[in-house]
């Protein structure tokens, strides 16, 4: 299916928002999600089902000042 990760379409066979993290290398990084504009908290992400073009955006947390 294609989606929308952080403003770039993407090809997945990802079922759930947690399959799409460890797709993308994310799988055990600290990181804020949401599925078309709702947040997603990270219990809930293997609950979180994937639809064709959904938009998801992957926000992981950085240092400075």
């Amino acid at each position: 299916m294609r989606i929308t990760v952080n403003g770039a379409v993407h090809d997945t066979g990802a079922q759930s928002l947690a399959a799409l993290l460890v797709e993308l290398g994310h799988g055990a990084t600290k990181v804020a999600t949401a599925v078309n504009e709702a947040f997603v908290p990270a219990a809930l992400r293997a609950q979180q089902t994937l639809n064709h073009g959904d938009r998801v955006e992957i926000v992981a947390p950085r240092q400075g000042g």
